[in-house]
């Protein structure tokens, strides 16, 4: 089965994480236990006696105000497909952990309070959903059951957001009428909401279509390890141990090491301790080469006439995540998937509006959850595709280098 990474987004109180525990109860993925400890921390009862939300809510200032504040993970399946869903805060002031969230999500559920309609949070997380690629949205107007389950308002909410997707060119924008509270459309069809004929929301999320064409995928894959055993039954085995970020790797394939720019042959690929023919994206692999070539754990093995860029110089939209401020100069590393390098900030250009999308002028220190178009530059040269190209190759990280501390996301133009 393959698995979906999805996001829920939308203002405080409009439901999220009772949305969640409602996928999480009705699909029967919740233990006795939890269930049990469930009815005992409820306040805010639905007509099954517990409180949806705090499945999702887990620190305890989080289940005290009623509110999320840090991105909460939950893992659930159905035959048809797994699922890791990211519950994201709403309060604008940890935008910084919805783009973190957002970051590995293959879709994103925004969600829409009914008696409220489209406000500017929802704009927000629709502009860091366009700002992030998001191929698929969900809007979910939510709370259904406060406004008698009305198709004028579901209709006129639906309007409303048809011009953001628009402005924001967002595709694939699908549109559901559900109340988390009572669990309508969400896992089974409600009888209140006959005039909407389309799927439930789950039936949907089960379905979507996800992978796109592997065939066509630009092959990548870096190396995370160095298999070196020196045994004297494994005397001259070297292996390169990562996993397929995209495409499909076969044996015989003429491949090029980067960033040392050396051509090679795929001698063997093993995964899961046999040797096989091929190996295809999100799958581990050990690829063997044919020549005896220094390979280090961050190099990348590329079809040789399908590279990325190899630059120490570059562009990049970076949302910054701490409380120290970022100026021109500033020196940190900057991490790409398994390889780590100095980099410094050559120049901030504008500073992007998370309201409007607008490009403002710098005329102070960059703060927390403000979005920069900043120059780059790298110690040694960065493999890399463009984010648009490319989701996994072309994001990365800024550390502060006498903290550790995450201080950037950083997607690469």
């Amino acid at each position: 089965m393959d698995i979906l990474r999805f996001i829920t987004a939308g203002s405080v109180d409009d439901g999220k994480s009772t949305l969640i525990g409602r996928l999480l109860y009705d699909s029967k993925n919740i233990l006795i236990d939890q269930l049990e400890a469930l009815e005992k921390q409820s306040k805010n009862k639905n007509e099954n006696g517990v409180d949806l939300a705090i499945l999702t809510d887990g620190l305890r200032a989080e289940r005290e105000q009623g509110i999320t504040i840090d991105v909460a993970y939950r893992y659930f399946s159905t035959p048809k497909r797994k699922f890791i869903i990211a519950d994201a805060p709403g309060h604008i002031q940890y935008t910084r952990n919805m783009i973190t969230g957002a970051s590995n999500s293959q879709l994103i559920v925004i969600l829409i309070d009914a008696r409220q309609g489209v406000i500017e949070q929802t704009r927000r997380h629709s502009i860091i959903a366009s700002l992030l690629k998001m191929k698929n949205v969900v809007v979910a107007i939510n709370k259904m059951d406060l406004v008698d389950y009305s198709e004028e308002i579901f209709n006129d909410i639906k309007a409303q957001y048809e011009l953001v997707a628009k402005k924001l060119k967002l595709e694939n924008v699908n549109y559901f009428p559900i109340s988390a509270f009572n669990g309508d459309n969400i896992v089974s069809k409600s009888e209140k909401t006959d005039w909407y004929q389309g799927s439930t929301l789950l039936d949907f999320l089960e379905n979507v279509e996800i992978n796109e064409n592997q065939e066509k995928e630009n092959p990548r894959f870096q190396v995370q390890y160095v298999i070196r055993p020196q045994t004297d039954e494994l005397h001259d085995y070297r292996g390169y141990a990562g996993e397929v970020i995209s495409g499909i790797y076969r044996k015989g394939d003429e491949i090029t090491v980067l960033p040392q720019n050396i051509q090679t042959k795929i001698s063997k690929i093993e995964t899961g301790g046999h040797e096989v023919d091929f190996v295809f994206t999100n799958q581990p692999a050990v690829i063997h080469v044919e020549d005896d070539i220094d390979i280090s754990r961050g190099d990348f093995l590329v079809k040789t006439n399908q590279q990325p860029k190899v630059e120490n110089e570059l562009e990049a939209v970076v949302c910054w995540l701490d409380k120290k401020e970022l100026n021109e100069g500033n020196k940190y590393f900057i991490q790409h998937k398994s390889k780590t390098l100095k980099a410094i900030i050559k120049e901030i250009e504008y500073k992007i509006d998370v309201n409007t999308l607008e490009q403002t002028p710098i005329t102070e220190s960059i703060k927390l959850n403000e979005v920069v178009k900043v120059r780059l530059k790298t110690a040694s040269p960065l493999v890399f595709d463009s984010f648009e190209e490319s989701k996994s190759t072309g994001n990365a990280i800024l550390i502060d280098e006498t903290s550790n501390s995450t201080v950037g996301a950083v997607m690469i133009l």
